[in-house]
């Protein structure tokens, strides 16, 4: 079994910057890839960034210069550096690893959200 947990949300002012976290740990082989993901107030989840284990990364238009995705394969940690955010940022951020539990074995599993406000 696997759990995914993130930590670092919260209120920020506009322009503000946060660090989320998000830590896998179980049964678990090797992670492929890790990523966040965000559902704002009315909207359908969509993919923030997205991190593979030998580092290579994507990002949604809208985060792009902004955001930063990072991870530490030691620890089966990644992180979200989150600059110059704006309220169109307000979300419940979710972080999903890629696992395998044994070699060939492919899962994907889902924290339970971190909320995220931006506003005075």
């Amino acid at each position: 079994q696997v759990q995914v947990v993130e930590s670092g949300g919260g209120l920020v002012q506009p322009g503000g910057s946060l660090r989320l976290s998000c830590a896998a740990s179980g049964s678990i082989y090797s992670i492929y890839a890790m990523g966040w993901y965000r559902q704002a107030p009315g909207k359908q989840r969509e993919l923030v960034a997205h991190i593979t284990s030998s580092g290579r990364t994507n990002y949604a238009d809208s985060v792009k210069g902004r955001f930063t995705i990072s991870r530490d394969n030691a620890k089966n940690t990644v992180y979200l550096q989150m600059n110059s955010l704006k309220p169109d940022d307000t979300a419940v951020y979710y972080c999903n690893a890629g696992v395998t539990t044994s070699p060939g074995r492919e899962f994907e599993y889902w924290g339970q959200g971190t909320l995220v406000t931006v506003s005075e």
